[in-house]
This record gives structure tokens, sequence and C-alpha cells, in this order.
């Protein structure tokens, strides 16, 4: 959930992620110990935003997931909407026949329809503007693990099923 400077609110729930190894993972930030000021919140505390911006145009959102100078991390990819559709439509610049399960599938749509950017970068997520809340619990079942999409860069790492997805969610991004 992302309440705005405004005071309005958008929510939904995480239906597709990837993780992110730390140093030994050639696909992530901290691939071999790298250190740098981009990436520097995944080395704190974890339940923190890591948020960077890629490819000169959009804003993606990690949430730090391990102790204190351990640097890994889990990429938001999707979310489902289910709270301030129409705002995160005007976000987007999306016309009201886009439904609305296309509107934070990815990992850039995602950060624009809630309004993510550098500025909640290191963000609280328990207790800031931006928070994730225990919601909705998915069956194991209805998970289903694939290799992580676009690093065809990181070697044996392309094919690791470090890639999260609700079975048959409409909002989910990329391959299915």
């Amino acid at each position: 959930m992302h309440r705005a400077r405004d005071g309005r609110t958008t929510a939904g729930i995480i239906v597709e992620v990837e993780a992110y190894r730390g140093p030994r993972d050639l696909a992530a930030h901290s691939s071999g110990g790298r250190r740098t000021a981009r990436n520097e919140v995944m080395y704190g505390p974890p339940g923190h935003a890591y948020v960077y911006f890629t490819y000169g145009m959009h804003f993606c959102m990690n949430v730090v997931t391990r102790a204190v100078g351990i640097p890994e991390a889990v990429l938001l990819r999707a979310v489902a909407p289910i709270e301030g559709i129409e705002r995160m439509r005007k976000r987007r610049g999306a016309s009201d026949d886009v439904p609305s399960h296309r509107l934070a599938r990815g990992p850039g749509n995602l950060c624009r329809a809630f309004a993510i950017d550098r500025g909640l970068n290191g963000a609280d997520l328990v207790d800031s503007p931006l928070t994730i809340h225990p919601g909705k619990r998915v069956a194991p079942s209805q998970v289903r693990r694939t290799p992580r999409i676009g690093i065809d860069y990181a070697g044996d790492y392309v094919a690791k099923l470090w890639r999260f997805c609700v079975t048959g969610e409409p909002a989910v991004s990329g391959k299915r």
C-alpha cells in the first residue's frame, strides 16, 4: 500500500516476485560483493524498500530480505490492484478500457501505478507511507516457480527457479 502525500491510498495484492541472492547471484545488483551508493540499501536491515532507476526510464522496487550486511532482496514484479484503481490509471496514463489487472503488471508499471520512485528508496515497509501488510495467503499449490525474466547475462543463474507467481492471476507479467 502507498499513501501518497495528498493522503490518497493505492493498494493491491503482490502476485509476482523474483528473488536475488546477493554476491553469489550473477543477476543481483550485489553480485561479487559490489557495493555502491545505488545498492547500499540492500546491505541494510530487512523490511526496507530498495528502489532504483533502470534503462533510463523505469523505477523498480525490491524488498530487502536478509540481515544487515547480507545484500539479498526480492523484486516486486506484479500487483493485482484493489484500491485506488482510478488513481493508478491516471498515473499510468491508461484509459478506462484498460483492465485494472494490467495497471501494475511488470516492475516499471507497478512503480508508476503506485507512485514509487527513488524518494522511497530505504523506506521502512512497516512504518512509512509505503507499506506491505500480511494479507490473503495463497496455497503453495497455487504458486508457480519459473526462471527469472531478463537476466540472460547471468550464466548458470539464468535457469534458477527464483521467480514466483500466483497461478492463473491475470496481473502476472512476462512469460506465462
